[in-house]
């Protein structure tokens, strides 16, 4: 894990578009089905706010919920975790561990092998084409 990234709310807007500010700034959530139309080819999700690495395209699937969703993030401590209890619901928000960039939220109902669903904002991801296929 590189240093910890940290930025006033005023250099946060200026780095990144409206929508992608409200949601891993804010804690906003994208509408769903408007954000996964990143390639399939073999490669990396990064976040959209400090560039480090999240998810392995290998571990995501289509979860038909609307939103990109992962099995598993790419190494353990890439990821924090907290619990978020809006909307009157108790669940597990998921953020970054590097720059604390609120990404989505991990469920319980995901497939093997780890049974888990991370469902993420497609707008708080950067897709990164694996080099050694190119």
């Amino acid at each position: 894990m590189r240093d910890k990234i940290i930025r006033t709310d005023s250099e946060w807007r200026a780095r990144l578009s409206d929508l992608a500010y409200k949601v891993t700034r804010k804690h906003g959530t994208e509408r769903a089905f408007t954000h996964d139309d990143f390639p399939k080819a073999p490669g990396r999700f990064h976040c959209i706010c400090c560039d480090a690495p999240l998810f392995d395209q290998a571990d995501k699937f289509d979860s038909g919920t609307g939103w990109p969703s992962f099995t598993r993030p790419v190494a353990t401590g890439a990821l924090g975790e907290q619990t978020d209890r809006s909307f009157f619901m108790k669940r597990t928000e998921v953020h970054c561990a590097r720059c604390d960039a609120h990404l989505g939220h991990v469920f319980p109902d995901g497939p093997a092998p780890t049974g888990l669903r991370y469902c993420i904002n497609g707008v708080a991801l950067s897709f990164c084409k694996d080099q050694s296929t190119i």
